[in-house]
C-alpha cells in the first residue's frame, strides 16, 4: 500500500441507516493496523458495532472525530503507506468530500428494496440480497425481532451469497394476524414462504426463536435443508427468561423498554436510544400488542419452552452449527451442552442473546464454514 490511499467510510448497516456516531477510535493516527482488525466503534439505530479495517496500513488520519454523527458513505479516516506526503492526503480528502453527494445518489439507486409475497392471509415482507442463484441462504429472527436485526450480517454475506431475510408473522412489516401464535404456525408460514419464492432447499440461519422454526422445519423437511446454522436457539431445554418476553410485550415508556433490550446483550451500553424508540415504534403499530402476547402464549405455556426430543433431533440430516453467546440472559448457553457430538458449538465470551449483532464478524465467519 505504499502509494495507494483507502478510504474508511461510514458503513450502511440496515436499510434503514442514514447515519452513524463515531463511539471510539480504537487505533491511533500512525499505527499500523492489520485487515480484518477493528478500528473503531460506530453507534448506529440498532446498536453499536466495530469498524474492520478493509486492508492492512497504516491509519494516517483521524477524519472524523469521536462523538461526530456524519451520513452513510462519509470518508471516516485514511490508511496509506507510510511515504504518502500529507498533501496528497488532503487532496484526497478534498476530492473525496467533493464527489460525496454523487455516489451517495448512485448508492441509493442501486440499493435493494425490500418485497412482499402473500402466505395465505398474510403478506410477508422480506429483503432479497446477492445474486439470486446457487442455494438460498435465509435468515430467521427471533422475538420481538425483525429483518433489520441481521443488518450487520446480511450485506456481508451477500458479497458470496443468495441471501433472504424476512419478517416472520406478527413482526416487522409482515401481517399482524398469527392466528394459532405457535412454532408449528409459524413454520407452516415460513415453508409456504419458500414455497413462494420457489425456493426448494436452503441453508437456514436462526436466532431464538428462528432457531426453533428452522429446527422444526428441518426435522419435517430434513431434504429441503442444506445447512442448519442456529444462534442461541430455542427448543433446546425447557428454560427461558419470562421476565423478559413479559416485559417486551408490556413495555410501553422508553425508561422499561431500555431495561428490557439491556437484557439482550452482555454489555447494556450497546442498546442506542434510537433502538429503543424503534422498539417502541414497531410496538404501536396495529394487532402488535395482540400477535406478541398471542405467540408468547403459543410458545411458552406455563412460562416454559417445550423443548425438542433428542430423536427428533437426530433425525435432521443436515449440518448443525450452534452460535452461543456465554452471557445470554434470556436463554441459558448451558442447553447447548448435552446435544450430539456431530454438532459444533461455539461459544463466545462477553457475548449475550444477540451473538449476531454482538459479536458480528466472528458470527459471518463461522456462518460462512457452516454453509461451505
Amino acid at each position: 500500500m505504499s502509494d495507494e490511499i483507502q478510504a474508511i467510510t461510514m458503513p450502511k448497516w440496515g436499510l434503514s441507516m442514514e447515519e452513524g456516531m463515531v463511539v471510539a477510535w480504537l487505533a491511533e493516527e500512525g499505527s499500523e493496523v492489520e485487515a480484518g482488525q477493528d478500528i473503531l466503534e460506530i453507534e448506529t439505530t440498532k446498536i453499536t458495532n466495530v469498524y474492520e479495517a478493509p486492508t492492512s496500513g497504516v491509519l494516517r488520519r483521524h477524519v472524523v472525530a469521536v462523538g461526530d454523527t456524519v451520513p452513510v458513505g462519509s470518508l471516516l479516516g485514511l490508511l496509506a503507506g507510510p511515504t504518502v506526503p500529507d498533501p496528497a492526503l488532503d487532496a484526497f480528502v478534498e476530492s473525496f468530500n467533493a464527489d460525496l453527494a454523487v455516489r451517495a445518489a448512485e448508492s441509493e439507486e442501486t440499493a435493494p428494496e425490500p418485497r412482499t409475497i402473500p402466505v395465505g392471509n398474510l403478506a410477508l415482507n422480506y429483503l432479497r440480497m446477492g445474486a439470486e442463484d446457487g442455494t438460498p441462504l435465509i435468515l430467521v429472527h427471533g422475538f420481538g425481532g425483525d429483518l433489520n436485526n441481521w443488518m450487520f450480517n446480511q450485506p456481508a454475506l451477500a458479497e458470496g451469497h443468495d441471501v433472504i431475510a424476512l419478517d416472520l408473522p406478527g413482526h416487522g412489516r409482515s401481517g399482524k394476524e398469527v392466528g394459532s401464535a405457535d412454532l408449528r404456525m409459524l413454520t407452516g408460514v415460513f415453508g409456504e414462504f419458500l414455497d413462494g419464492i420457489a425456493v426448494r432447499k436452503a441453508h437456514i440461519v436462526g436466532h431464538s426463536m428462528g432457531g426453533a422454526v428452522g429446527l422444526l422445519f428441518a426435522i419435517g423437511n430434513p431434504n429441503r435443508v442444506a445447512s442448519l446454522t442456529l444462534l442461541a436457539p430455542g427448543g433446546l431445554g425447557p428454560e427461558i427468561n419470562m421476565d423478559f418476553i413479559e416485559g417486551f410485550v408490556g413495555a410501553a415508556k422508553r425508561k422499561e423498554m431500555r431495561a428490557v433490550l439491556e437484557q439482550l446483550v452482555a454489555d447494556p451500553a450497546l442498546i442506542s436510544r434510537d433502538m429503543v424508540n424503534d422498539v417502541l415504534k414497531y410496538k404501536r403499530l396495529d394487532g402488535v400488542d395482540r400477535a406478541l402476547q398471542n405467540l408468547a402464549g403459543g410458545l411458552f405455556p406455563d412460562g416454559r419452552q417445550q423443548p425438542f426430543e433428542q430423536g427428533d433431533l437426530d433425525r435432521i440430516e443436515a449440518p448443525i452449527s450452534i452460535i452461543w453467546g456465554r452471557q445470554d440472559r434470556i436463554l441459558p448457553a448451558t442447553q447447548a451442552d448435552d446435544l450430539s457430538k456431530s454438532i459444533e458449538v461455539h461459544l463466545l465470551e462477553n457475548v449475550g442473546h444477540m451473538p449476531h449483532m454482538e459479536a458480528a464478524s466472528e458470527v459471518n465467519r463461522i456462518i460462512e464454514e457452516s454453509v461451505a
